[in-house]
């Protein structure tokens, strides 16, 4: 076996598919491909996979993803304003009366893929982002330094967690692997805003610890349930609070429950939306003397 290979671990009956990420002796550190899981595992514990759609699991969370992110693009298409809209205001209507101002996001992930896949749904639906990668333990300096540079509406802190196999103790933030970054980070956004509604702050990956990221300021966070989280599950949220108008609350419970991992994988409080549109669009403004649309 080598880095880059696709693999399980056969103690967990092959539950979860990971991509070897580095290789010491005998011992391989994996990377998740669905979820946001940093595990480690003996060589000789490891099954190759040639054909990921082979594996039961792997092509039901994948089947998942892609109506996750179907149901991101039909919520978007019907936020769409529309001609009527802009009667009500005494604007003729025509193609596109509005401009749209959805939340801009901020994005740093622990990992590179991921956050190669998160800006490629966040370009397909037209919110404004920026995404840095960086290790956990760097996130909270790296947000000094972006945060009033991007000043973004929205902040995603994301990358790998996990319970340490040696740690029983679930309420203490030393029984895992990075919280602790994650809640520094979080910290570090309140400094920079400390109002909830001013900054919404999307927090946590697999099995982190939800208590400690919100209460250290965080909109929404992982995991309730200290389950696997799936790669796009921070995505999504960040894309609901991206596209509800700022004079709605974000609907909780509807996000939730339309994120993969579910309650057990997410959680929140109450948050108003970033999006905001507005009149005329620049793109049908009319030149009064030659009547063509500049």
């Amino acid at each position: 076996m080598k880095q880059g290979d696709l693999v399980v671990r056969k103690s967990y009956g092959g539950d979860i598919l990971f991509r070897i990420a580095a290789l010491s002796g005998r011992l391989a550190i994996l990377r998740g491909t669905d979820y946001r899981l940093l595990a480690d595992s003996q060589v000789e514990d490891l099954h190759s996979v040639r054909n990921p759609d082979e594996l039961g699991g792997t092509r039901q969370v994948r089947i998942r993803a892609n109506e996750s992110l179907r149901r991101m693009k039909e919520e978007r298409a019907q936020l769409r304003p529309h001609g009527g809209q802009a009667q009500q205001l005494g604007y003729a209507p025509r193609r596109d009366p509005y401009f749209e101002l959805p939340g801009k996001v901020l994005h740093l992930d622990g990992d590179q893929n991921y956050l190669k896949k998160s800006m490629a749904v966040y370009e397909q639906l037209g919110i404004p982002a920026n995404g840095a990668h960086c290790h956990e333990s760097q996130m909270p300096q790296v947000l000094m330094q972006l945060l009033p540079r991007v000043k973004p509406d929205i902040v995603v802190v994301t990358g790998h967690d996990g319970v340490l196999k040696q740690k029983n103790d679930t309420q203490s933030l030393s029984s895992y692997k990075n919280s602790f970054n994650f809640v520094r980070s979080v910290q570090v956004a309140r400094e920079y805003e400390k109002h909830r509604d001013s900054l919404v702050v999307i927090a946590g990956a697999c099995q982190s610890h939800f208590e400690a990221i919100l209460t250290a300021g965080a909109n929404f966070a992982s995991s309730p349930g200290r389950i696997m989280i799936h790669a796009l599950d921070p995505v999504y949220v960040a894309v609901r609070a991206a596209f509800t108008p700022f004079r709605d609350t974000i609907n909780i419970a509807d996000v939730i429950a339309h994120t993969i991992s579910g309650i057990q994988g997410v959680g929140g409080v109450e948050t108003m939306g970033k999006y905001r549109i507005g009149l005329p669009n620049p793109k049908n403004i009319v030149d009064k003397k030659t009547e063509t649309l500049i």
